[in-house]
């Protein structure tokens, strides 16, 4: 059995911290990562690259929210498949 709690909070902080990442590194450098980001804009609403480190913090904070929800699910569904040992 997985622990759907542990693993929302591990999907959320990875996904957040690549959101963060890669947002600060294409402050320090323009253009880097543009289609990355630009896929992480179209799929968070008012999250937007070029609005600085707002922006980041934005898409950082919705990453967070977003990888949690979907590691407690994934977890969820794991052990509803999953199942007891003794039926594998």
């Amino acid at each position: 059995m997985l622990s759907a709690k542990g693993l929302a909070w591990t999907a959320g902080i990875v996904w957040g911290a690549c959101v963060l990442l890669v947002g600060i590194a294409n402050l320090i450098w323009p253009g880097y990562a543009v289609a990355f980001l630009d896929m992480v804009r179209s799929i968070y609403p008012g999250y937007a690259e070029t609005s600085g480190f707002v922006g980041v913090i934005v898409g950082t904070l919705y990453a967070l929210v977003d990888g949690f929800v979907g590691g407690w699910i994934f977890g969820w569904l794991y052990n509803r498949f999953a199942g007891s040992p003794a039926e594998g």
